[in-house]
């Protein structure tokens, strides 16, 4: 078994960071194996950002995502880039208040609220765990209990609850 995701998005919306944790999840809270690659533009905040992570029962020996199987969408830009991986990813995730798709996309992809929920929640940085939250649940691909994990161990522990319960909205969602 081999899947490829793909987070993109801009600069400053935590999509590299939510690889990382998706990626931490699989490799050290299951028997499954992760590689992740990362590419932004040369902008600190607001730039192109993709995150891919490739998850398999073996070992990756090709960490590039060629064709995800999932896609998720933060930003107008990511989603026109990755227009093609969109047609064929078997589940499209996108943020409903920041990306627009056309007719034939929308109608296969689940666009909820990620970043309206972290505003929710008193934070819009958040959204990216919303979002993982949401990936958790509508991909099956990791355990819930494996994310947690992954997310307690990565962030500060000063903002750990305020991300987990992102982390709850986005599987609520």
């Amino acid at each position: 078994m081999r899947k490829e995701v793909r987070f993109a998005g801009f600069g400053g919306q935590g999509v590299i960071l939510a690889a990382f944790v998706l990626g931490r999840a699989v490799s050290v809270h299951t028997p499954m194996h992760a590689t992740m690659t990362q590419s932004y533009g040369p902008e600190a905040r607001g730039g192109s950002c993709e995150a891919d992570v490739v998850v398999g029962d073996t070992e990756i020996d090709m960490p590039v995502v060629t064709r995800p199987d999932v896609l998720v969408l933060m930003s107008q830009e990511a989603a026109a880039k990755n227009r093609d991986g969109a047609r064929a990813a078997s589940l499209l995730l996108s943020d409903v208040d920041l990306v627009r798709l056309d007719d034939e996309l929308a109608a296969k992809a689940i666009s909820l609220p990620f970043t309206r929920a972290a505003d929710a929640l008193g934070r819009r940085i958040v959204a990216n765990m919303v979002m993982l939250g949401a990936f958790t649940k509508a991909s099956g691909m990791v355990p819930r209990e494996a994310m947690e994990a992954a997310l307690r161990e990565t962030v500060k522990p000063s903002t750990r609850e305020l991300n987990l319960k992102a982390f709850d909205a986005g599987v609520r969602l």
